[in-house]
């Protein structure tokens, strides 16, 4: 007789073959997918932080463990991406998930739907002082299902305008104060680019295109959302896009690259950050994160909002890196107090997340004379309560399927490759196979 298999089946299965994979190497990843436990007490962390951030977050590990000396704190770092939070689901599933772990609050509510977080009762948050209104109110909200908590955001991180000051000097774009003049508008931008494109004699601006997973989409999704546009519901199983509205922005972009070339069109992200630094464009269009790249090649460079290019309410794409507890096996309320004593550990070093760029959820770091002296970092607070977030899907979010098709359709227009009209129906016909497939988890 056939008996049906759920994914959640499915996933229990693929767990014991990634268990058997391992089974030769011994490794705080293992614990996790294995049946093997970690010492009673400690608390198991996970995390996909690499770079600038990886050494951060190491940094505030170590200052838990200072305070915590009576604590043994397991860290362990994964693949950032699809990997990471394959490699969670599955641990979970398997009934051996960590403590605590990082999730991007734009993949966070698809773990949620798969019953696999831990719903956080507001008695256990206030305890450890973590009340809602102790964050930033768009993203606390922007993470709650039906009206519950089951993450606690970190940061924000938007999207940024990097500028080099000695150019835009130059190029007489700058105020009294050595700070960017306000750029509004699509003819501002557009003029803002032209007059620093005669100063480098290359480039107004950059952004990664050719090969960018991420980039050409978050880009897009700004400008698209400032026009209002939409582009999933219901969960992501229903496709809303705005053609019209897609035209202008790609219309738009394909104008800044191809027939003004103020913008390369054919780069990718490491070479449009190097363009920037060597000076051949005096714009960037990045995630914040990039500024330990540029304090390290010790530039004359700061930051700022990306202008409001389409006018109407100010938006602009990012997404949270939040905290969240997998749903355990053997949960008991000395188990949730000692992982939630660790989340607000973190969170009381928010100045050490500061430095690295992204915007502070936590409030009384966030509304602090010490943040507010830190330059160029506070210079983009505000896109914290403007933070536009991916639409909601199981396919949708950082690092995700959605983000790549999108930013390669989007990429194509820039590149000159696809007509707006043509990139249009791509991303129409590839969403909608996303859309009317099952979730995995």
């Amino acid at each position: 007789m056939d008996v049906p298999v759920s994914r959640r089946s499915l996933l229990r299965g693929a767990a014991g073959l990634g268990v058997a994979a391992l089974a030769g190497c011994s490794s705080p990843v293992v614990a996790g997918l294995a049946d093997t436990a970690v010492n009673p007490g400690t608390v198991d962390y996970w995390n996909l932080f690499g770079g600038g951030d990886g050494v951060r977050m190491q940094q505030m590990e170590d200052g838990y463990r200072s305070s915590h000396p009576r604590t043994p704190l397991q860290a362990v770092t994964l693949a950032w991406g699809n990997p990471y939070y394959t490699k969670l689901s599955l641990a979970t599933v398997g009934q051996k998930p960590p403590d605590v772990a990082v999730s991007h609050l734009t993949r966070m509510k698809t773990l949620v739907q798969a019953g696999l977080l831990q719903e956080l009762r507001p008695e256990d948050l206030a305890r450890h002082g973590m009340t809602p209104d102790q964050f930033n109110r768009r993203a606390w909200q922007a993470g709650l299902v039906d009206g519950k908590a089951y993450a606690i955001p970190l940061d924000t991180h938007p999207l940024v305008l990097f500028y080099n000051t000695k150019i835009c000097e130059q190029a007489g774009l700058l105020d009294a104060s050595g700070n960017l003049k306000p750029i509004a508008g699509p003819q501002g931008f557009l003029d803002a680019l032209t007059k620093v494109q005669k100063v480098t004699g290359q480039y107004g601006a950059t952004h990664g295109i050719n090969s960018d997973a991420a980039s050409p989409w978050r880009v897009f999704q700004t400008l698209y959302s400032q026009l209002g546009g939409q582009v999933l519901a219901n969960d992501g199983t229903k496709v809303v896009l705005d053609d019209a509205k897609a035209m202008q922005v790609l219309n738009y972009l394909r104008t800044l690259t191809v027939e003004r070339k103020v913008m390369p069109g054919s780069i990718d992200y490491q070479g449009a950050i190097a363009l920037f630094a060597s000076g051949a464009a005096g714009f960037h269009l990045n995630g914040e994160w990039e500024i330990t790249t540029f304090q390290t090649a010790k530039m004359p460079f700061s930051m700022t909002l990306v202008p409001n290019v389409f006018g109407g309410t100010y938006m602009v794409q990012a997404d949270s890196h939040t905290l969240v507890l997998p749903k355990w096996p053997d949960a008991d309320q000395a188990k949730v107090d000692r992982s939630l004593d660790f989340v607000r550990s973190l969170l009381d070093q928010s100045m050490t997340w500061a430095q690295g760029g992204h915007v502070p959820a936590w409030q009384p770091t966030a509304r602090s004379a010490e943040y507010h002296k830190l330059t160029p970092q506070s210079n983009y607070a505000a896109a914290a309560n403007a933070a536009v977030y991916d639409p909601a899907g199981w396919y949708s979010g950082s690092g995700s399927d959605f983000e790549i098709l999108m930013s390669s359709s989007v990429g194509a227009v820039e590149a000159g490759q696809l007509s707006p009209e043509a990139a249009i129906a791509q991303m129409r016909t590839k969403i909608q196979a996303l859309a009317g497939a099952a979730s995995p988890i």
